[in-house]
């Protein structure tokens, strides 16, 4: 599982933490940890916003991402 980290002092989502051990990982499409989550939740793994929502279409979010 995955959560989405929003920045306090900008109000954007600037990373995601794997919840298995709490690792954040940037958004940069260079990252292999940020390619292997946008793989992993597009294969079902569940992503919860930055309030702790579990997303209901995480996979569209995911196809806005870079």
């Amino acid at each position: 599982m995955y959560k989405l980290y929003k920045s306090v002092s900008i109000g954007e989502v600037v990373s995601v933490t794997r919840l298995t051990d709490n690792t954040s990982i940037p958004l940069d499409p260079a990252n292999t940890d940020y390619q292997t989550f946008k793989k992993e939740v597009l294969a079902g793994a569940k992503l919860q916003d930055a309030d702790g929502n579990v997303m209901t279409d995480a996979s569209a979010y995911i196809a806005s991402l870079p």
